[in-house]
């Protein structure tokens, strides 16, 4: 049965199967988060089973719970689904594309490519929408899109605290090309954070991470139950044993890994209260803000995309007599 027929069966109940078509609007959404949306009831957990065993299939492939949708593909369901009533689907909401919103998206430019453009993304901008968050770079992009056919889709992401580099695809191909190349680690991404005391000169840490249950929300932890996570980090610069600038390159992308990794290690990230408490806070004229920029992403054509850091960063950094790397800096094979 061809793909188009399927994306167009009704859905099923009983003992079949339910085949869901992407809308437009869910392209680049992960796929438990788009089911979570549509069946209110289904738990985290019943999604990752099904997944694991294959019950949930994406164009007939099996699929992870973090797997980016495209618009068009179809998701075939089972029947413990087919019988879950479905949310009803309000509108997707539509921002106005004012002339402000149209100057800070401008302000934010960098680089453009075939097939991408890359934005220097404030701290405290969220990527994606969220409970409470209404203001954001996926809402400002659909703005300024004529249709969905046209519009730049997010192909990453970066916390809302952290500043820098945020690559977005133009094109639906381009956004499959990118986002395997993420998935795969192909792209090389190095970014800076103020530290507290004094790190080694260099180190690699590999230590598992756990996202934590209960009522912690999306917070992470070193534990061996954990998925494997690894970071290279090289000092550059430091004032004393106080603080230091280092640099930091994931080599696997788990949530909060930069965040987590530093601070089990004993030199959490300047700001970063969320896993430091008030050690990462250490008064006079820092900023309590996040000290993390998403500094250089290395294409797989060996360009180098290069994000001058946050006016928080860079005015900490000034105060503490720290200079930042030169362009083009890149760690040594270790």
């Amino acid at each position: 049965m061809s793909k188009d027929i399927v994306a167009k069966r009704p859905a099923a109940t009983g003992n079949k199967w339910r085949f869901e078509a992407v809308p437009n609007h869910e392209d680049g959404t992960r796929l438990d988060r788009f089911l979570r949306r549509l069946f209110p009831g289904l738990g985290q957990g019943q999604i990752e089973r099904m997944l694991r065993n294959g019950l949930i299939r994406l164009d007939g492939a099996k699929a992870k719970a973090a797997t980016r949708l495209a618009s068009g593909q179809t998701l075939r369901l089972p029947p413990v689904i087919a019988e879950t009533p479905a949310a009803s689907k309000p509108a997707v909401p539509r921002i106005v594309a004012s002339s402000s919103l149209r100057q800070q998206f401008d302000d934010m430019f960098l680089a453009e490519g075939k097939g991408w453009l890359a934005l220097n993304k404030p701290s405290g901008l969220a990527v994606q929408g969220g409970s409470g968050t209404h203001h954001h770079i996926d809402g400002m992009m659909r703005a300024m899109s004529d249709d969905a056919g046209s519009r730049l889709r997010l192909v990453h992401r970066i916390d809302k605290d952290t500043s820098g580099v945020l690559l977005l695809a133009k094109t639906i191909e381009a956004a499959r090309s990118l986002t395997d190349a993420f998935q795969k680690h192909r792209l090389e991404k190095t970014y800076l954070a103020l530290v507290m005391g004094l790190p080694p000169e260099s180190g690699s840490i590999r230590d598992p991470i756990l996202k934590l249950g209960g009522k912690a929300g999306e917070k992470m932890q070193v534990h061996e139950d954990g998925q494997s996570a690894q970071t290279l980090y090289r000092r550059l610069d430091h004032a004393g044993r106080k603080m230091a600038l280092v640099a930091l390159r994931p080599l696997t992308g788990r949530t909060h890994q930069l965040r987590v990794h530093m601070a089990h290690i004993g030199h959490p990230i300047c700001g970063d209260g969320k896993y430091a408490g008030d050690d990462a806070h250490p008064g006079g004229l820092i900023a309590r803000r996040l000290h993390l920029h998403a500094w250089q992403l290395r294409l797989t054509d060996g360009k180098v995309i290069t994000a001058p850091p946050s006016p928080h960063l860079k005015a900490s950094l000034a105060d503490l007599g720290m200079d930042l790397p030169a362009a083009g800096w890149r760690f040594q094979d270790y």
